[in-house]
């Protein structure tokens, strides 16, 4: 071990809208929302990840919570920047007195822009990092997901995340064809907020959406075995009083259906765009979910019926990104055809 390695510690970041993972020596170390609170008046950060989710929307005057994300990418570059700062700092090292300069693989959209690059390149500078690498999302999934992306052979993959969703087809190190779609877990929450509203005359937040998506969200009417019906409080449109209602997974299928519709829509098109001995390949191997959307019950299988093709979700499809993040960190020189500086 050279000086050098002493000096330096290598870290993958899959820097999400919803959420923020960090692998740090081959484990995740952070897994937290990516979301900060900050105290208007000083300008203070007060909290980072868990504990500032938990102050969400329910703040007063002096304590304002941003997500600094927004669709895959960074939309306030100061509060990105405190926000990677302050996860940074959850790793804990094992030096107190020389931080370790950093050498940093961070995951992002395949259909960023120049522009939107360099803002994470910077936001990852001023973080104390001396090298930075990115990856596409739909690359650091499929490897990941354990798929070898050196060889000539055609793999699909459909990355469901927070802002967006993300459909590659990869072969030989490359995307042969993409689709970047803005449709994911954060508009799958607004329509459960707006048929709340609409069908129920209820006022629910996002944390209290967030979690209706997630105790009964579906992608079909109709389950083998649905979740029990979930209780919701929020405030009565009608009389201005809190109330509580039982909302099914039937009904959250049918508030998701015309986003999921347009999920369909996007894989298709994406089936549609790739070359056909590439096609030929992703018959016969099927097509691969990552992302915390590929939990949602029944959506393999609605996309099965629809693509009729196999439909695998990843094993820990949340974590699929940033494991093939850290993948190629350790493996840079292997992977140094999909790292972009």
């Amino acid at each position: 071990m050279g000086l050098f390695d002493f000096f330096t510690s290598d870290i993958a970041i899959d820097l999400g809208t919803a959420n923020t993972l960090i692998i740090h020596k081959d484990k995740v170390m952070v897994d937290e929302p990516s979301i900060i609170a900050i105290d208007k008046t000083s300008n203070r950060v007060l909290a980072i990840g868990r504990e500032a989710m938990q102050m969400h929307e329910k703040t007063h005057d002096n304590i304002k919570t941003i997500r600094p994300l927004k669709e895959g990418v960074i939309a306030d570059f100061h509060a990105a920047e405190m926000m990677i700062r302050g996860m940074i700092k959850m790793i804990d090292t094992g030096r107190k007195f020389f931080p370790p300069s950093l050498r940093m693989v961070i995951c992002v959209p395949s259909a960023i822009t120049e522009v939107e690059k360099r803002a994470v390149r910077d936001s990852a500078e001023h973080a104390n990092a001396k090298e930075v690498y990115m990856i596409y999302e739909p690359i650091a999934a499929a490897i990941g997901t354990g798929i070898d992306i050196e060889q000539p052979v055609g793999n699909m993959v459909v990355d469901i995340g927070g802002g967006t969703t993300d459909i590659a087809v990869i072969t030989l190190s490359g995307i042969v064809c993409d689709q970047s779609i803005r449709i994911a877990g954060d508009t799958f929450n607004r329509d459960i907020l707006d048929y709340m509203r609409r069908q129920h005359n209820l006022l629910i937040g996002e944390r209290s959406a967030e979690r209706v998506k997630i105790e009964v969200g579906s992608a079909m009417t109709e389950l083998d075995d649905g979740p029990e019906d979930y209780e919701i409080r929020g405030r009565d449109l009608m009389t201005g009083i809190p109330k509580t209602i039982k909302i099914s997974y039937s009904e959250v299928a049918f508030a998701l259906d015309k986003s999921v519709s347009k999920l369909e829509e996007a894989v298709l098109k994406a089936l549609e765009l790739s070359p056909p001995e590439l096609s030929a390949d992703i018959y016969e191997r099927g097509i691969y979910l990552t992302g915390g959307g590929a939990m949602l019950r029944g959506l393999d299988k609605r996309l099965a019926l629809k693509t009729k093709l196999p439909i695998h979700v990843a094993e820990d499809p949340l974590r699929a990104v940033v494991r093939g993040t850290g993948v190629a960190l350790k493996n840079l020189n292997q992977y140094h055809k999909v790292l972009m500086t």
